[in-house]
């Protein structure tokens, strides 16, 4: 079971704003499509959430920029869960960029396990929670490609 998953990827221009580094909206879309990616191979998909009756649904992103991408580079996205509330539970995000090894910008969203149904939240069940091991930043970065 992977505490840490990893997605490399090009930066593709169209994801460039009119500043020339990469916009904002990107980051928190590569954040929910690795999040999705983490759980699907963890066994959660979307069907299994669907057919369950709940998922997840966002409180809050936070990112931290700490420096720019461009089109074309080569960024290394981890994700993990840094822990579990009795509804909701931080996930971390780490964007590497691997030709100069810098870590371009850190981020987290707040998830909240809630009943589609009903839009209230539920307490995380077992089985969703012992698909993931919780795990800390210094434990992803470790996790980088050599």
């Amino acid at each position: 079971m992977p505490q840490i998953h990893v997605r490399s990827l090009t930066v593709p221009p169209g994801a460039i704003d009119v500043l020339g580094h990469v916009n904002n909206l990107e980051y928190i879309r590569w954040m929910q499509e690795i999040a999705t990616e983490h759980s699907a191979v963890q066994g959660w998909t979307l069907e299994r959430y669907v057919a369950l009756g709940a998922g997840w649904f966002v409180r809050r992103h936070a990112i931290e920029y700490l420096r720019p991408a461009f089109a074309g580079d080569v960024l290394t996205i981890l994700t993990w869960v840094e822990s579990f509330g009795r509804s909701s539970s931080p996930r971390r995000y780490l964007f590497h960029r691997a030709r100069d090894a810098q870590v371009l910008a850190r981020a987290e969203t707040l998830w909240v396990f809630v009943s589609y149904a009903t839009g209230a939240p539920l307490r995380i069940p077992a089985e969703l929670r012992s698909a993931f091991e919780v795990a800390t930043e210094a434990e992803a970065l470790c996790a980088l490609p050599a």
